[in-house]
């Protein structure tokens, strides 16, 4: 079997001394895990289309925050690592993957980013809303950990053979508000925020509000989400 070539979008464009675009190492390492080839897509291509065109499945990963010009969101004191290239780039590859139907994995802010291309908002910062009564980050720099629900009778379920994840890793202080067009949750946390989404005709589209690239050891959640991708 020919090894599948897979993009993976990387973090915005960074200023500090020389310019440089940055990924953590644990997306490369999970598609290269399922037996997949890591394409670094970076913010500013013209034609994301032709590019989505030359490749076999797309990671749109996390990072920093969606600014809020694009969310439909207010500013918040809280928001960090925007870029509006990274914005527009993603929002276009999203677009273009759905026309396409390029096997996708939307990680947390690439969730968000499929969500706003279709129209949704988001939650500016989420314990404002909930509360914190779940945590679903420990600090900008830190990851943690809480259960997920997922719907039965979704394809999220049949990838996962799981109803109940009792410990994903989650990293984020955003999350869907109003869902996009076409949209539909299949997973929520405990205190009701959205996990996970589908997309009507879009089989091909998997959107989790996790990270799964951080639970890649043999039989995890994580790992069965990117050996999905791998065979789509």
């Amino acid at each position: 079997m020919p090894r599948r070539w897979i993009g993976v979008t990387t973090y915005r464009r960074e200023r500090d001394g020389r310019e440089r675009f940055t990924l953590p190492a644990a997306y490369v390492d999970a598609v290269r895990a399922v037996g997949g080839v890591p394409v670094l897509l970076t913010p500013g291509e013209e034609a994301p289309d032709e590019v989505l065109a030359q490749l076999d499945g797309l990671v749109l990963s996390g990072g920093g925050d969606v600014d809020p010009r694009f969310s439909g969101g207010v500013a918040h004191e809280s928001i960090y690592g925007t870029s509006a290239e990274r914005d527009r780039f993603e929002i276009a590859l999203a677009r273009h993957a759905i026309q396409l139907g390029t096997p996708t994995l939307a990680i947390c802010r690439g969730l968000q980013v499929l969500n706003i291309a279709r129209g949704g908002t988001l939650h500016a910062h989420l314990p404002d809303v909930v509360g914190d009564k779940i945590s679903h980050r420990a600090s900008q720099l830190e990851a943690t950990t809480h259960a997920v629900r997922v719907a039965g009778d979704c394809a999220l379920a049949a990838s996962l053979d799981a109803s109940v994840l009792p410990n994903v890793p989650s990293w984020h202080h955003q999350a869907i508000d109003r869902l996009g067009d076409g949209l539909r949750p299949v997973a929520w946390a405990e205190d009701g925020v959205v996990e996970a989404v589908e997309l009507l005709g879009a089989p091909a589209m998997l959107a989790v509000q996790w990270h799964p690239e951080l639970d890649m050891h043999a039989n995890a959640a994580g790992r069965r989400l990117f050996e999905t991708l791998a065979r789509l």
